[in-house]
């Protein structure tokens, strides 16, 4: 079994587990919609050390840009910018990295400390 991502207008409207040759005989609508993809893969890494599938796994309101062969995840902020080598977005400033834990602050663009 395989899972397939049914893209409309560019954004995956479902996820689903199927065969391939089920995808292909048209039952589920155009098989062209369908596009697989690969629970094992996230940021162009195969979790497994297998090869990666479509940079990530697809999910409902992800994006498929068929340029890039690649599912991209929904922009969390408007200040997040793209990662041209994982298809994952990265604040404009990087989270500290001590045992803290963090929040996105849009407004002043800044990780701020949760209390």
């Amino acid at each position: 079994m395989s899972h397939f991502a049914k893209v409309e207008n560019g954004i995956v409207v479902q996820v689903i587990v199927a065969e391939e040759d089920f995808i292909a005989t048209g039952a589920l609508g155009d098989p062209a919609n369908w596009i697989q993809t690969s629970y094992n893969t996230h940021g162009g890494q195969h979790v497994t050390g297998g090869t990666q599938l479509r940079m990530n796994y697809a999910g409902v309101g992800y994006a498929y840009d068929e340029q890039r062969d690649a599912f991209i995840p929904p922009q969390p902020f408007a200040s997040w910018l793209l990662n041209e080598d994982t298809c994952l977005w990265d604040a404009p400033v990087a989270m500290p990295t001590d045992d803290k834990q963090y929040t996105w602050d849009e407004e002043s663009v800044s990780w701020k400390e949760v209390e």
